[in-house]
């Protein structure tokens, strides 16, 4: 259930920044920005935290090149469904909401790996260690 909430969040992180609805802190600020740059301001800082600590973490965790192999693995199985006929890239609305849907996967296993890691091998990390 944790790599869920992880996954969810990350995908709320994205989404709330940049959306195809007009629901989105990108537009908002766009539009807003003479008349409430203070609080346009206020959230982007918000959102760069969040961004901070999720990109911070899944960079220590599964680094450059696992992003990368998330990605390809993701794109693997988009092409898999694509290919079966389960799904069409037509729809520019579906595909910005496939690739945020890519892009929390990689930020949810990044923050979530040091535990799926501990699962699988039963090795802790060094900062799992007790002093």
């Amino acid at each position: 259930m944790s790599f869920v909430l992880r996954w969810l969040f990350a995908f709320v992180l994205l989404a709330v920044t940049y959306n195809p609805t007009p629901w989105n802190f990108i537009r908002w600020a766009g539009a807003n920005w003479q008349t409430n740059a203070s609080i346009a301001v206020l959230l982007g800082l918000v959102l760069m935290v969040g961004y901070i600590i999720y990109v911070r973490a899944t960079l220590r965790s599964i680094g450059l090149f696992g992003m990368v192999l998330v990605i390809a693995f993701v794109a693997a199985i988009l092409w898999v469904v694509w290919d079966l006929g389960w799904i069409s890239f037509q729809n520019p609305t579906a595909n910005t909401w496939i690739g945020l849907f890519a892009l929390s996967l990689v930020l949810g296993i990044g923050l979530s790996w040091s535990i799926i890691r501990k699962r699988l091998s039963g090795q802790i990390d060094m900062d799992d260690v007790d002093e």
